[in-house]
């Protein structure tokens, strides 16, 4: 408990995806009296799962960051005192398809097996993978001692000052530089292959691709798969990991409720907010006070939450925006036998140089390993999702249509590596942005954060503490942006800064 209060402090928590139970659960271990609302069924937001016929599909992230000694869910997963789940390393993290090229680019978890494999692929690159390599290890230590990124006050700004040390400065003159501009200066611009592999992997952590993204967040994001860290698998499905951070909530007294809605956020007054709720089965409709509200939403979620109350310059920034984008993802349950030998857990595909990263274009593929629990014996999962305009599903006028032609699409695209047939494919469905939008409440059902370009990521982008005292915004939206690794970063940084107001 705040050591300062004679009675546990009250905070809701909208949205029980990993950011939101991860804020929860930690607040409830620290004290606090803790109640999670989310108008799904099934907690753990873009990371939670489904089951048909034997099958269980992660519904969008596939893959894990930070669970190694050190990485931030172990850290937070000794904090509660839970085990962390149960995971293998994907080894190669990709291996990634470029347009008519049957040898793939294999993300090695070995850094010496991954520079190998850069070697062999693209030729002369060394320097500018070795800048990377020294970026990240700069960021990644930065990252460790808990900077509070963008800061808002005094207190931030001095959290991020403890974490700054002489090697940190180092990466001063990179801030206001793309990864297509390091191309360009380390004479390497005109390498297509590199660029095109640069813009595959970047569109999948950023949002946006080499000549968008700002060079140190893809410092990060490209070095975070090789050893000692990496990213993992796994065992059971993605909803492992929310299940043990809702044990966690739930050990510490914390209160977890699905099916509600949330309509507005109130601002009270100074010692406190309210917060509109319906619950789902029985059109229920109360306000819930709370000295806090931690909200797991995106950023254009928080402004139509706050309505009248929305800050209007932070209103007019959110609406400067870039556009969002939002994912097609298609879903099979297949026979063993369309699973060719030695597949990689997951793949990237790129069919034409001259088409666009996504509308099944490209895809990014995960693919089930034998007895990980998300298939029967003899049988797998495979999820191909691609990224799409949330706009262009939203204006239709012929939604089942523009479906049916993503699926035929896609299933092409995935014959001409897998082994497709009737007689193979046992289940099989798909996702819209329009199918996000309703399960998961995200605005036009967007994914991935709003893209870490130069004037939105890091220090330039929007932070866990908002212009409205006691409120707090957590997930893909802020520092460091996508992933479970990062929305649980933004947690962490939320509960340290809402305690500091209540010590």
């Amino acid at each position: 408990m705040p050591k300062f209060h004679s009675q546990p402090l009250t905070v809701v928590v909208i949205g029980a995806g990993i950011g939101g139970l991860t804020a929860g659960a930690l607040l409830a271990k620290r004290g606090y009296q803790v109640k999670v609302f989310d108008q799904a069924w099934v907690p753990g937001g873009c990371a939670s799962t489904f089951k048909r016929r034997g099958f269980t599909f992660d519904v969008g992230a596939t893959q894990v960051a930070g669970l190694e000694p050190g990485g931030i869910h172990h850290r937070i997963f000794a904090e509660l005192g839970i085990e962390p789940p149960t995971a293998t390393h994907c080894d190669p993290a990709c291996a990634v398809f470029l347009p008519g090229e049957t040898d793939p680019i294999s993300v090695w978890r070995d850094p010496q097996q991954w520079q190998a494999e850069r070697e062999r692929q693209f030729p002369g690159s060394s320097h500018f993978w070795q800048l990377l390599a020294n970026l990240f290890h700069y960021n990644w230590g930065f990252q460790s001692r808990d900077p509070v990124i963008p800061p808002r006050n005094l207190w931030d700004s001095w959290q991020l000052l403890q974490a700054v040390r002489p090697n940190t400065l180092l990466t001063a003159p990179y801030l206001l530089m793309t990864v297509g501009q390091l191309l360009r200066v380390t004479g390497l611009g005109d390498q297509r292959r590199l660029k095109t592999f640069l813009d595959l992997q970047l569109k999948l952590y950023s949002q946006v691709d080499a000549d968008q993204t700002a060079l140190l967040y893809a410092a990060t994001a490209l070095g975070v798969s090789q050893a000692p860290q990496g990213l993992f698998h796994l065992q059971g499905s993605m909803q492992v990991l929310s299940d043990r951070i809702v044990d966690a909530l739930k050990k510490y007294g914390g209160k977890l409720h699905m099916g509600h809605s949330i309509d507005h956020i109130q601002i009270q007054d100074q010692r406190g907010l309210g917060v509109n709720i319906r619950q789902q089965k029985t059109d229920e409709v109360w306000t819930e006070t709370a000295n806090h509200v931690v909200a797991n939403v995106t950023v254009q979620n928080l402004v139509r939450l706050l309505g009248e109350n929305a800050p209007p310059r932070y209103q007019q920034r959110v609406q400067k925006l870039p556009p969002s984008s939002g994912a097609f993802v298609i879903y099979l349950g297949v026979d063993a036998a369309a699973i060719p030998d030695n597949c990689p857990p997951h793949l990237q595909f790129l069919y034409d140089y001259d088409g666009p990263i996504g509308e099944n274009n490209s895809l990014f593929v995960s693919v089930s390993r034998p007895g990980d629990g998300r298939a029967p014996k003899g049988k797998a999962t495979i999820i191909a999702s691609s990224f799409t305009d949330p706009t262009l599903w939203k204006e239709t006028e012929d939604y089942e249509g523009l479906k049916e032609r993503y699926v035929g699409d896609a299933i092409a695209r995935l014959n001409q590596f897998f082994h497709l047939t009737p007689d193979t494919i046992l289940h099989q469905e798909a996702a819209t942005p329009r199918t996000f939008a309703h399960f998961t409440g995200r605005s036009q059902g967007i994914v991935g954060g709003i893209g870490q370009r130069l004037s939105t990521f890091g220090p330039f982008g929007f932070a866990t503490r908002t212009p409205i005292q006691r409120l707090w915004l957590v997930g893909d939206s802020t520092h460091p942006g996508e992933g479970t690794a990062g929305v649980s970063y933004s947690a962490l940084t939320a509960v340290n800064q809402l305690m500091a107001i209540d010590r």
